[in-house]
């Protein structure tokens, strides 16, 4: 490729992503006969994501460009959408494109011939561990594949903002009392099959998408021991608690059966992420079922203020801190913070407005309210 790579941070990168996806599909062809993508070199690597930069700074009638780069050939495409004409790999190619294939889901189709890289057309299906670049907002790139199998969120194994350089830590899995919603987003070698820490992930994800902020409550099911730290009355307390997603969950296989359990899932997942855009926090049990949203969190009686908590988040170089809570966000947090410290069994997820999002549990081997930092795994 002639290709002069003008994006400096697509050369820092190039070689340290591709070591990544040869591993991963190596170890995937070993452990599975499923077909799996090719994978691209460090030189295609970093003209893909230096032509996705550059697009990502330029805008098409006024609005921002957002489009996903799929690395694979269209034969290995299901049902793609071809061009009859070939287009080339460039930024204001893309930034035409962008407006007609922005949706979700859809991803614009790269591949090599001759030396040169070119646009073949668009695909939704694309095999596992395929290379993608998603372009989310100006300057911001997030290198990503599909997980074996499974199904939601894809992995994110390296995000780009201008000249920061983030890679995803996969060691921080191994982390003493690690939640199973960062377990599952962390182990890129294994599908999302936990359909508990799935649905988390999904609910994350919808959260963070309404952009309005939002803090979400996790307890055990069968107690009203977290009521001791919600101030009374609840406004928006909830009698009749099984909820549509608790059914789909419950009845798993029967509605995949069906065939349209997945479009559900999602359905009920949004309805549910929604609540959590009104002020206060929403609460469900570890089976779905919604106790209240808009809830108050107070102190329980008799306990202590959090003044300190654990702070870490997954990527390469990162080291864990101990901060006061006001030091990672507001209200928003400082009462989860609280949540989690008093009510031990329960889980917390907070979206901020800005989109950073965090995950508060309590860790029994430090005996403290931990804060993992997410944002970098929801992209």
């Amino acid at each position: 490729m002639t290709h002069k790579t003008t994006y400096q941070a697509a050369q820092t990168v190039a070689q340290t992503i591709e070591q990544h996806f040869v591993s991963h599909l190596s170890a995937a062809r070993s452990a599975s006969d499923k077909t799996l993508a090719p994978a691209p070199t460090a030189r295609q690597i970093e003209k893909l994501i230096d032509t996705a930069f550059w697009a990502s700074l330029q805008r098409e009638e006024g609005h921002i460009i957002k489009i996903s780069l799929a690395f694979l050939p269209p034969d290995l495409a299901d049902q793609p959408v071809l061009f009859q004409q070939r287009l080339p790999l460039k930024p204001a190619i893309l930034t035409k494109l962008a407006p007609g294939v922005e949706r979700p889901g859809i991803h614009t189709g790269v591949w090599q011939e001759d030396g040169e890289l070119y646009i073949w057309g668009t695909t939704r299906a694309i095999p596992s561990l395929s290379f993608v670049v998603d372009v989310s907002e100006p300057g911001l790139l997030v290198i990503k594949h599909r997980r074996l199998e499974g199904f939601g969120k894809y992995a994110n194994v390296a995000v780009l903002q201008g000249d920061q350089i983030k890679f995803i830590d996969e060691k921080s899995v191994i982390i003493e009392d690690c939640p199973g919603i960062l377990t599952s987003l962390l182990d890129f070698n294994t599908p999302l099959k936990d359909i508990a820490a799935n649905v988390l992930v999904q609910l994350a994800v919808s959260m963070r998408a309404h952009k309005r902020g939002g803090s979400l409550l996790i307890v055990p099911s069968g107690t009203d021991n977290w009521q001791r730290s919600i101030i009374k009355p609840m406004l928006y307390a909830i009698t009749n608690s099984v909820t549509g997603l608790a059914q789909l969950v419950a009845h798993e296989e029967e509605e995949k059966a069906n065939g349209t359990w997945f479009e559900a899932l999602k359905r009920e997942v949004d309805a549910l992420a929604g609540l959590t855009a009104i002020d206060g926090a929403t609460i469900i049990t570890n089976n779905y079922n919604l106790l209240a949203f808009g809830a108050k969190i107070g102190r329980a009686t008799g306990s202590k203020p959090v003044d300190e908590l654990l702070l870490t988040e997954p990527i390469v170089g990162n080291e864990e801190k101990q901060v006061h809570p006001a030091q990672i966000g507001g209200t928003r947090h400082l009462s989860v913070a609280q949540f989690v410290h008093d009510q031990r069994d329960a889980l917390g997820l907070v979206a901020s407005q800005d989109g950073r999002f965090t995950i508060f549990s309590w860790t029994q081997h430090r005996q403290m309210v931990h804060a993992h930092l997410i944002d970098t795994l929801l992209l």
